[in-house]
């Protein structure tokens, strides 16, 4: 039992990390809500460890991903902010 409560905050910590990073998604925060509310729910009968623990690990990556997703749309806007004026040729 013991090991289900620990997946199981482990899954809700995933969750609200997720929707988290999800507030500054590009199509909003609403529409990333959604998906992610029903990603969720189509695993929520998942029973194994394992396959819960797998389910973490993709999380996870996409939590990653956002975190690189948000992090190159910082650094254009750096650049583009910075640099604009050398790109031009006239």
């Amino acid at each position: 039992m013991k090991m289900a409560n620990s997946l199981r905050g482990e899954v809700l910590n995933l969750y609200k990390n997720l929707l988290y990073l999800g507030q500054e998604y590009p199509k909003g925060a609403d529409y990333f809500k959604r998906r992610l509310r029903n990603a969720f729910l189509k695993n929520k009968d998942v029973k194994d460890p394992e396959k819960i623990k797998e389910l973490i690990r993709r999380g996870e990556f996409v939590m990653k991903e956002l975190e690189a997703l948000y992090f190159l749309r910082k650094y254009r806007a750096m650049k583009q902010r910075y640099y604009s004026d050398t790109n031009k040729t006239n």
